[in-house]
């Protein structure tokens, strides 16, 4: 069974990609929050079918586009000792300022969850690089 959920015209397309960052308060109280509140926070989806179905969205103040997402890898760093290949690992954003970090986003931005498990499925080559001195690694998860 293909998990659903929905989204504006300009995101409903297939190949699309977004990290589920979790309901607004406003969606608590939605007819629709069946839809859009199953996916798992900080998880990258992406689109692969478009279904055809519009339903009102009172978030995004337009129609929203019912389509079908899989999970896909994100990347993400981690300590350098936690990045196996085919192991579980914690992961939380770090508290780190740096915004000028190329690691930023996926290191302490905010689509990364405060804490949450992933499944490693691949760690890149090389030291991924920290601006404040840690010793980091890339990683993808699911």
């Amino acid at each position: 069974m293909a998990e659903i959920t929905l989204l504006s015209t300009s995101q409903a397309r297939p190949g699309f990609t977004f990290v589920y960052l979790g309901g607004a308060p406003i969606c608590r109280s939605c007819a629709y929050q069946h839809a859009c509140l199953t996916l798992d926070t900080g998880r990258r989806y992406e689109v692969t079918r478009v279904r055809p179905v519009e339903h009102p969205c009172a978030l995004q103040e337009v129609p929203a586009h019912v389509v079908e997402v899989r999970s896909v890898p994100r990347p993400l760093v981690v300590d350098a000792g936690g990045a196996v290949s085919g192991s579980t690992v914690e992961v939380g954003r770090y508290d780190c300022r740096r915004i000028d970090c190329p690691n930023w986003e996926i290191c302490a931005g905010p689509s990364v969850p405060a804490r949450q498990r992933y499944h490693v499925e691949k760690v890149l080559p090389g030291a991924a690089e920290c601006r404040i001195g840690r010793s980091l690694r890339r990683i993808e998860v699911v």
